[in-house]
């Protein structure tokens, strides 16, 4: 199982981190020990004193698939869940600046928990779904995937010209703005069309 990140896919995350506004996908991977068990807490690592939440819609590949034309990838994919991109983002910052992949800022064991997943055919229209983050009981981030820079269906087909897409891969499709640092006993929620689906404590 992959999970395969997008970066930089809503304006307002980009303007908020003052980052360049891409001309194609930006994707990195995490490995499968990224993914805790369902609603397993979140320890905080001892190499960040800056770890961020990233609030993201995930979708949840169901059938092998390669050179996907966009008119095709909805076939390859029936299930909506939501999850978090844990990034360290002081180690990430070293990183970008010296120009070297962000692996360690972003794939580190427990930095994707994802809720369960529910049928898409729950949603009228897969780009216009809502989705938010609570932190100790506020909400943090607010997104709709109808602001994506790049649709859940183009991300599928880009993503499958480089990479074979295998049954129960996981794409984490972006975030909103309101990224911010969490700390030991925060408590988060993760919501889709205001239906809770995750909750997990910072340990």
């Amino acid at each position: 199982m992959k999970v395969i990140c997008v970066g930089r896919n809503y304006v307002d995350h980009i303007e908020e981190l003052n980052n360049e506004r891409p001309d194609a996908p930006v994707i990195f991977m995490k490995p499968e020990t990224a993914v805790p068990r369902q609603g397993e807490d979140f320890y905080h690592p001892d190499f960040s004193e800056d770890i961020h939440h990233e609030v993201e819609v995930v979708v949840k590949i169901n059938k092998v698939g390669k050179n996907i034309e966009e008119k095709f990838a909805h076939k390859y994919y029936d299930e909506i869940g939501v999850g978090i991109d844990f990034t360290a983002r002081d180690l990430q910052s070293k990183l970008k600046s010296k120009g070297l992949p962000w692996e360690l800022a972003k794939a580190f064991n427990g930095s994707a928990p994802v809720s369960e997943f529910v049928p898409k055919s729950q949603f009228p229209d897969i780009q216009n779904i809502s989705f938010s983050l609570d932190v100790n009981g506020e909400t943090r981030q607010e997104g709709n995937t109808s602001l994506m820079l790049y649709q859940i269906d183009y991300l599928i087909s880009f993503v499958s010209q480089y990479f074979t897409l295998k049954k129960g891969d996981l794409i984490f499709t972006g975030t909103p703005k309101g990224v911010a640092a969490v700390k030991i006993g925060d408590k988060l929620t993760l919501s889709l069309e205001g239906k809770e689906m995750l909750t997990f404590s910072v340990k």
